[in-house]
């Protein structure tokens, strides 16, 4: 083998072995290492027309996308009808499924039928990745601490809580959200700080179209609490002009929460509010 220098020269020799070991399951690094071989354009020339083992293959994530677009195109589906029951571009679509023939012009209604399809299974897929995306962040939380948990209270409550003005005096602790998370977690924060649920009282916001009594007794559950921490329900005039979207079985209203004897609380939650924007300017 003139082409080689005398390092190579027995090349047939090299090309068994190297040959042997790419059958065994061996890559290019190992092979290269075992029979000493630094040379590249040698080594490729050794393992000529040898296929690398499967383990060394790098997967291709969008293997099962072609495979999935190449039948679709043998049902007959055009490029934007495959792209919308896919998600994927149509430039990749082309690519995939250039080689098959050109489906048959369809007719609206099927056509029509397809894309329904298509879409509902594009909105089934959204929502497995929207609930996959929802999983794991819920798992990142994990446990809680005491001071995370009163951190997140304070900002809730700054977020939702009434607030003292210079031009209206507020200095009590009131709480209204529709939301029954938010409530139990302002509740725990307030069981953290050691405030007696004796100081708490309790009214509920609602519309007078809704099922009132039903929004008493879930907000009563909730809070476990009896009906004399409960003040009368604030009902809210209904106007048949306005389309609402929070009615049903789920729509209970807003709770208010009230503290009484608040106004050193409101104080020091201000303080806690204005102690976590500094620390927030200084982390800047």
């Amino acid at each position: 083998m003139t082409a080689l220098n005398g390092k190579y020269a027995d090349f047939e020799v090299l090309r068994e072995q190297a040959v042997a070991l790419r059958r065994e399951g061996l890559s290019r690094r190992q092979i290269r290492d075992r029979i000493h071989v630094d040379n590249n354009d040698i080594l490729n020339r050794l393992l000529e027309g040898e296929p690398a083992p499967d383990w060394t293959r790098r997967p291709n994530a969008k293997d099962d996308l072609r495979a999935k677009a190449r039948e679709l195109r043998l049902q007959g589906l055009t490029y934007d009808q495959i792209q919308l029951e896919l998600g994927c571009s149509k430039g990749s679509i082309s690519l995939w499924v250039r080689d098959l023939p050109k489906p048959p012009r369809q007719t609206r209604e099927e056509a029509s039928a397809r894309g329904r399809r298509g879409w509902e299974a594009t909105l089934e897929r959204r929502e497995r990745e929207r609930q996959e995306t929802k999983r794991a962040a819920t798992e990142s939380i994990g446990t809680m601490s005491d001071r995370e948990l009163f951190l997140v209270g304070v900002g809730l409550y700054w977020a939702e809580g009434t607030k003292d003005k210079p031009y209206a005096r507020r200095e009590r602790v009131t709480f209204v959200n529709s939301d029954p998370s938010m409530i139990r977690i302002f509740l725990a924060w307030l069981d953290l700080l050691d405030i007696p649920r004796q100081r708490h009282t309790y009214h509920v916001m609602i519309h007078e179209s809704a099922d009132v009594a039903e929004a008493e007794r879930f907000w009563a559950e909730l809070t476990r609490s009896g009906a004399e921490r409960f003040g009368k329900t604030t009902l809210k005039k209904h106007n048949p002009k306005t389309v609402r979207k929070n009615t049903g079985e789920t729509y209970h209203g807003c709770l208010v929460i009230h503290i009484q004897q608040s106004a050193d609380l409101y104080r020091r939650i201000e303080g806690w509010w204005c102690g976590i924007v500094e620390a927030a300017k200084s982390a800047e």
